[in-house]
């Protein structure tokens, strides 16, 4: 048994991250999301994989290569125009041979989802077999309407709120036989102009095929669809992670909890971190800084002294300067923040905080939320972002500089000073 797994779509609503990276490389707990993937598909017992690519689809390859590394035989194929999740199944056929597992690159989900799914399809007569999972907002998801045999009836694409057939959403994790095929090349394009897997599903079960739903944890699946996901996602791969100190840690640092930290880290004296903490490799923090719970530090990041940083992801290469705060924010590669750079999470009313999403304000649903930037991003001394802002790659932004909405990439902002200069008086 093969596995295919989706991962060629461009991540929009993640930018500015996804502008430089294709999302699946995003890293939450120190990997990327692809690779949490590839992870429970070897943990299914299937050691050869498919990756279907489309966007930076160079990025994938040179990551992950042949898949050694992950005791795995990787084999990539391309996505020729973004056609739907359908299309990209559609162009793994020729190299499956038999029954497959297909999965979507972009999600997060427990290490035994792929298992169970396969397990279930390998004990009965089942056309498909598809993991779903309950959620709160049904109309965010494509929801199965089922019988009381647990059989899959249809599945509904966000439906009205109130029309939903159940609570009971995709997960992107599937079991196949290849009949499915014959399907995908009976369906039509939707509005979008895209051709859907789901559609495919439903006919199958309106032809009277099994497609059965297996039911997983909802603490165990996260749909990355939104920058905030990722701050939730970083926790969830933090406190499921096994805790490591093998880097050096100077007399008079403390670290609390479940905190990992890489071999060629060093944390210097003083440093108080309180985990679910991870720190990678070269990473260097410290002195006198105060690490806080849900923080993933990137490979070579440095964060000075008298800095703070709470529930956020710093990505490889950048650094913090000195007596700086970050919270709740997803900081890219290679910054370089200057002293006193001050990210707002909370807004003053004590609102939600939100966000602007492909030219649509949306409500992050959340209390805490700070700033998300794009990599290459410098600041001087004393820049404050006010809550939920974004900054794309490359900009740079003057000394003083209080950022209160989006600024796109490769520009720089400062401000405007005048002043006067009088003699003194005799």
């Amino acid at each position: 048994m093969k596995a295919v797994l989706l991962a060629a779509g461009a991540g929009e609503r993640l930018q500015p991250l996804t502008t430089t990276r294709p999302k699946h490389l995003i890293k939450v707990g120190g990997k990327p999301i692809l690779q949490f993937c590839l992870e429970a598909i070897k943990r299914a017992d299937i050691d050869e994989a498919i990756i279907v690519t489309h966007y930076m689809r160079g990025a994938i390859h040179s990551y992950f290569g042949d898949g050694k590394s992950l005791g795995l035989k990787i084999t990539y194929v391309e996505q020729p125009k973004i056609l739907g999740t359908g299309d990209a199944a559609g162009v793994a056929e020729p190299y499956l041979d038999d029954d497959f597992v297909l999965v979507y690159g972009d999600l997060l989900f427990g290490q035994d989802a792929v298992k169970d799914v396969v397990s279930y399809f390998r004990s009965g007569e089942t056309a498909a077999v598809m993991g779903v999972v309950p959620v709160d907002r049904p109309e965010n998801y494509g929801i199965i309407e089922q019988d009381d045999q647990n059989h899959v009836k249809r599945i509904v694409e966000k439906p009205a709120p109130g029309r939903e057939p159940s609570n009971l959403a995709n997960s992107g994790v599937y079991a196949f036989s290849k009949e499915v095929f014959d399907k995908l090349r009976q369906t039509k394009a939707s509005v979008r102009g895209e051709w859907e897997l789901t559609d495919a599903i439903s006919m199958l079960a309106k032809e009277g095929k099994t497609v059965v739903a297996v039911k997983l944890s909802k603490n165990d699946w996260f749909d990355v669809g939104r920058p905030w996901d990722l701050l939730d996602a970083n926790v969830w791969a933090l406190n499921r992670m096994e805790p490591h100190v093998l880097g050096r840690v100077e007399e008079g640092a403390h670290l609390i909890g479940s905190v990992s930290v890489a071999e060629s880290a060093r944390i210097r004296s003083g440093a108080y971190i309180e985990g679910p903490v991870f720190i990678d490799e070269e990473a260097d923090i410290g002195p006198n800084c105060y690490i806080r719970s849900g923080t993933s530090l990137g490979k070579k990041t440095r964060v000075g002294n008298g800095c703070e940083v709470k529930n956020s992801i710093i990505m490889d290469g950048t650094h913090v300067g000195h007596l700086s705060y970050i919270g709740d924010s997803i900081l890219g590669e290679k910054c370089n923040l200057g002293a006193g750079t001050i990210t707002a999470n909370l807004r003053i009313d004590d609102n939600s905080v939100k966000m602007l999403i492909k030219d649509k304000v949306v409500d992050a649903g959340r209390r805490k939320l700070g700033v998300v930037m794009g990599d290459n991003v410098k600041t001087g001394i004393k820049v404050s972002f006010m809550p939920g802002v974004k900054v794309g790659a490359n900009t740079w932004v003057g000394a003083n500089f209080m950022v209160e909405r989006d600024l796109p990439a490769n520009v720089s902002v400062t401000i405007k000073q005048s002043y006067n200069i009088k003699k003194e008086r005799v």
